[in-house]
Parts: C-alpha cells; structure tokens; sequence
C-alpha cells in the first residue's frame, strides 16, 4: 500500500485573504508540488506530510513586490543574497528588480544581450525569493534589441528615467554621458523616451501573444525643472534635509513628465503604461487627469511604502533621502486617500540598499546634497501596510490585491498573486495583532539602517512560504537560496 500523502503540506487554522475575494475565510489551505490544490475549511491533518499551525493568524498571498533595485550600490552578488533575505522575512516572494547599464549595478555600459546573461549568471543561486528583471533602454542600440530581449530572457517589462538627461540620480550632475555609459552622438531625451516607446509598441505587434504582458514603466520627473529649483533651494539659507530636497524636485516636475509621458504613449500607440512611486497630490491629479484624457491607455499608478509611512519630518533625516523626494505630510494623506478611493493600483518598496558609509557623506552627514539617494524596506512592507492601511480603513483584501495581484498580473506573472488553486504556493502568515517597533538591527538587509527606525507598527510577518517551502519563520531565514529565475510570461 502506497504511503504517498495527498499534500505535500497543511496549513490549518489560518484566516484566508485573497485578493479575489471580500473578506476573510476560515480555511485551511493545502499545496502540492509547489502549487496550491485545495483551500478549504476541515482538511483532515493526515492527508498531508507536513502540517504547519497558522495560530489564527491572516493568510495574504506571498508579496509581489515590483520595484526593487538589487546591486545598486553593492556588488549584484552580495546584494542578491542578503537583500532577498530581507524581502523574505517581510513577506515578499517575488522580487522584481530594475537594472541598467552605466554607472552603479554592474558599473558598464554595451549591448543588453551581453549584460543580462551576466545578470542572470551572477543572480542564480542567490535569490531566497523569485526574481526577475525590468530593463532601461539607454541608446538606440539597446532599443533594437528589445524583440531578441522578449525571446531570449522573456523580457516583457522595460523603463524609463525621465530626468537622467539633464539631472544626476542624486542631485545636480556634470557629464551624463559618461554616467548613462552612452556615446557622445546619443541623447537621453524626449526623443529618446519616445522612440522606446515605438520600440515596445513594435514589439507588442511581433509577439501580439505576449502584448497584455508588456508595458514600460516611468519615473516621472522633468529635469529642467528639477535642475533649476536645485540652484533656488540651495541658496535659500531657510532651508535643509528632507524639505529642502523635495522643494528642489518640487511635484509639478512630477505633474508635468506624467504629462509628457502619457502624450508620448498615445501618440505612440502604446497601451501599457506604470506611472511610478508617485508622491504628491499634483502627482496623482495629473495621473487621474491623463486616465480621463486617454482612456484607452491602460495606466497603473505605483506608491512606495516609505512615501506612505515617512513625510520631511521624519526624524532619521537624510537617510530617508529618495528620488522623488519624501513629502509633506499633506502629501502622504492624499496618497492614503488615493488608495481608499481606488485610484492606486500597487504598493511597492523601492528597495535599494544603501550603507550607512555610502548613504551619508562621512565629514557632513547633515548635508543632504550630498547624501546618496534610496533606501531599503522591503522588509517592512506588507507589516507596515497592514498595519497602516488597515487602521485607516482598508480591507484585507484590497491589501492583498495591491501588494501581490495587481503587479502580478500587469507584469505577467500568471502564476502569482493570489490564493487558489492551481497557482504557486506562495502565502505569508501576518499577525494582525502584534505591536512592536522598527529596528535596523534586527534586519536581514546588509543596510545597517533604515528611515524607518523606531516607527512602531501593528502589524507583523510572521511566516513565509515560497512555492509550499517555509522560507522565514521565528524571525529567522530559513536554509539556502531556491529562488528562481521568472521567465515571463510565467
């Protein structure tokens, strides 16, 4: 007689959020090679080889966290294993990662087909979560290669840096082109923003089964704009850290590219646009207005959690620096209320961590012109949005719907997202309950710091499993890297 278990694992006495559904579900939920295969109340224990005990604690599918910068600021390598650490005790089981050529991640400029493979090489292995890349086309050369990018890597999501032109990534710039890594003849440009987008459009024709995948996302800030507040803001004496920094990327820059951007995708024909981390009110409104104007274009509108949690009084100063900048505290309201009324369609970390010794200048950690801009959170981000966002009013549900489904789906991870049968069994257990406060050092990011510290929050990841594997539990990461390589459309 066959002593096979019908699950591979058992997990009883949770309370399900799904993203699909409206409210919570006493249900146990059952997985099987890696996918889940039944979710229902009463599942009989010995069905399974393994049971793990939820201790009525929330059941959110595993975090689709779509904007991170792994190897930004630390060698790809050690970045891919400490920071998805990181992102596995917050409850993240799909890291997706933007990554360029020029200065920073692997500091060289050249051909997509020769960079990524050294990506992907570096990468496998090292990930304890799912992975998978966006990418910047920076030149024209890199523009031609997106059909063999879509072939050879299931490259499907791409992005541009609208203020790379005429600004640094942390503030005023000399010689872009040496930065971006691109020949003197080619410009970072309007013109270049728009011929990416033809680019992609293009391929949305080539390769039509994979056009509902594919989008490209924008950071939206104006360089002009940005480079002419900086000179204002830095010779107004009244002036400094966080307010200073966003007075100088003020969010009319913001307004303005969202503007330039969505015009571009229409004339363009470009259906698939995400308008990233957005941080202000006029950000949003323009946003809105653009969906009303092109309706046909099919926006998503991005918040990071450190926009949602910090504003430019946040006491750990210029280690909350980021591009765009930490805004008032009226500005962060808005955002929540753009979440309550619907008008957001995920949440984010941003992550891109950044030590203490490169984040601040070592001689004049005050000088917040001269501080590095990002920091990690991918850690905090599903304990913080419960926590927030649920005080505030929104449902389990909709947390779970914007913190995994809705990138899920608009960056073709078919098999993510949710809890139901026939996806991966991807799930984090939250205790909704649980107070406790923010701390750098308990942290698995190699960061050393976070913008977040002291914060307390009411709300915790407590367990996270990847594809049925306990992955972060008892506030420890568990065993070696499984993570895997997520060729889209997956």
């Amino acid at each position: 007689m066959s002593n096979t278990k019908e699950f591979d694992l058992l997990i009883k006495n949770v309370r399900v959020a799904r993203a699909t559904g409206n409210g919570l579900e006493d249900a146990d939920i059952a997985i099987k090679g890696g996918k889940f295969v039944k979710i229902a109340p009463g599942l009989e224990a010995d069905s399974a080889t393994e049971v793990y005990d939820g201790q009525d604690r929330i059941a959110f599918p595993g975090v689709v966290d779509p904007h991170m910068h792994t190897g930004i600021y630390s060698p790809l390598a050690e970045d891919a294993i400490t920071e998805s650490r990181a992102a596995a005790m917050g409850g993240v089981t799909s890291s997706l990662n933007y990554i360029r050529t020029g200065g920073y991640y692997l500091n060289k400029g050249g051909p997509y087909g020769e960079f990524m493979p050294e990506v992907l090489d570096i990468s496998s292995g090292r990930f304890h979560v799912d992975y998978t890349y966006h990418i910047a086309p920076m030149d024209r050369h890199h523009i031609a290669e997106i059909p063999d990018l879509v072939k050879e890597f299931g490259q499907l999501s791409y992005k541009i840096y609208m203020f790379y032109g005429g600004h640094g990534l942390h503030g005023s710039a000399g010689d872009q082109h040496k930065f971006l890594m691109i020949d003197k003849e080619e410009k970072y440009d309007i013109a270049h923003f728009e011929f990416v987008m033809r680019g992609i459009q293009s391929a949305m024709e080539q390769f039509p089964e994979y056009a509902d995948d594919m989008s490209l996302s924008m950071h939206c800030e104006t360089a002009e704009i940005m480079a002419a507040y900086t000179k204002i803001v830095e010779k107004d004496s009244s002036l400094s850290g966080l307010a200073a920094y966003s007075a100088s990327r003020p969010p009319h820059s913001e307004g303005l590219a969202i503007f330039i951007a969505s015009y571009l995708a229409d004339e363009t024909n470009l259906p698939n646009l995400n308008l990233l981390h957005l941080t202000s009110a006029k950000a949003v409104r323009a946003a809105m207005q653009m969906q009303a104007v092109f309706p046909h274009i099919n926006f998503r509108r991005e918040v990071t959690i450190g926009h949602l949690m910090l504003d430019i009084d946040a006491p750990t100063g210029n280690l909350a620096k980021v591009n765009p900048p930490i805004r008032p505290r009226e500005d962060v309201e808005n955002l929540w209320e753009n979440m309550l009324e619907g008008n957001i369609s995920w949440v984010c970390s941003d992550h891109a961590c950044c030590k203490h010794e490169m984040k601040v200048d070592q001689d004049d950690p005050d000088n917040v012109w001269l501080a590095k801009s990002g920091f990690g959170g991918t850690e905090y981000l599903l304990s913080a949005f419960v926590s927030e966002g649920h005080k505030r009013g929104m449902s389990y549900n909709d947390i779970a719907k914007m913190s995994s489904l809705t990138a899920a789906r608009r960056f073709g991870l078919h098999s993510k997202g949710d809890i139901a049968e026939g996806l991966d069994g991807d799930v984090v257990l939250v205790d909704p309950n649980e107070t406790w406060t923010v701390h750098a050092a308990d942290s698995e990011s190699q960061q050393g710091h976070t913008p977040f510290e002291g914060q307390e929050l009411n709300a915790r990841v407590k367990t996270t499993f990847l594809r049925g594997q306990r992955i972060f539990d008892n506030n420890e990461v568990l065993g070696e890297p499984t993570g895997q390589y997520l060729r889209r459309p997956y």
